[in-house]
């Protein structure tokens, strides 16, 4: 009896110890602490300086205090920006998440030739986005292009990008065409995570596969959809390149979304001040959405069941 005390501590112990094993140091993470810190914490720090000074990028910038943000909540062509950018946002989500969800889903089964097909719509994943801009610019050239041949097929008018609503879909639609494979292998990831008894269960019930998809596959992938969700939301907010090569922002400015104009305002008229101003409200409106989805949607709830394995 003397020896049992001691010995269950000693178990006790190395139970605890053994818990904890299969978790690496703290030390592992130090790389990708350094690389975060380096390449986006300071050029943050730099911008927030930055977007309280005045700086033509040539002379040593001069600090201001609150006139670049006094400027920028008085700049009525900075709340249209906004507007433009939030609703390409709205329009890009509506696009790419119901597709690239039934899509991964499909992609997530055991299909004849599904291997080759989504090898296929992979492909403007690894494509550069100036080449797809060009591409489609090319395409949807009103005098030339193949949209010149076909869309007066159809009653519509081949000068897409000449339109404020054309423009700014074509811009949203050339997004979601390059980065919805992207998404589609997150769905298709967390489709082959779902426990294949619980569709066998279903099917037992009498269920059929319209049921199947909203009573289990919908509610599986709640998490994966905020993931994907946020995801579209900064990518939507930084598009740049698209705008650049295929509207320049117009017509007029009705696709002048916060990147393009922050680039205008800080390499066409050299006011790299506000156009700091403008990067750092961009970053705030991207981080505060995110922390909207992610806090409505429970998502900071999740808790791997996998944690330590």
């Amino acid at each position: 009896m003397s020896n049992a005390t001691p010995l269950g501590k000693k178990r006790g112990g190395g139970a605890a110890a053994g818990s904890n094993v299969g978790r690496p140091h703290v030390s592992w993470a130090l790389p990708g602490l350094l690389f975060f810190a380096v390449f986006a914490i300071v050029p943050l720090a730099l911008a927030v300086y930055l977007s309280f000074c005045k700086w033509d990028g040539l002379n040593s910038p001069t600090l201001t205090g609150l006139g670049n943000w006094t400027r920028l909540f008085k700049d009525t062509e900075f709340w249209q920006a906004a507007k433009l950018s939030l609703l390409m946002t709205v329009i890009s989500w509506c696009f790419q998440t119901p597709v690239s969800l039934l899509l991964g889903v499909w992609a997530a089964g055991r299909q004849r030739n599904r291997a080759v097909l989504s090898a296929i719509f992979f492909i403007p994943l690894l494509l550069s986005t100036a080449a797809i801009a060009l591409l489609f610019h090319a395409l949807l050239d009103p005098n030339f292009g193949l949209a010149a041949k076909i869309l007066p097929w159809v009653g519509l008018d081949p000068s897409v990008l000449g339109t404020s609503t054309g423009a700014i879909l074509t811009v949203a639609f050339v997004g979601g065409w390059q980065f919805m494979p992207f998404h589609t292998l997150i769905y298709q990831g967390g489709a082959r995570q779902i426990p294949e008894v619980l569709y066998q269960a279903a099917s037992m019930d009498g269920a059929g596969m319209v049921r199947q998809f909203f009573h289990i596959t919908l509610p599986q992938l709640r998490n994966t959809i905020t993931t994907s969700s946020v995801l579209i939301i900064v990518g939507s907010l930084t598009y740049f390149d698209t705008v650049l090569i295929m509207t320049k922002g117009g017509p007029g400015t009705d696709t002048t979304i916060l990147p393009y104009l922050m680039y205008r305002t800080g390499f066409q008229t050299y006011d790299l001040g506000y156009a700091a101003a403008l990067s750092t409200a961009l970053v705030v409106v991207a981080t505060a959405l995110s922390l909207l989805l992610v806090r409505f949607s429970g998502f900071g709830n999740m808790r791997s069941t996998r944690e330590g394995m």
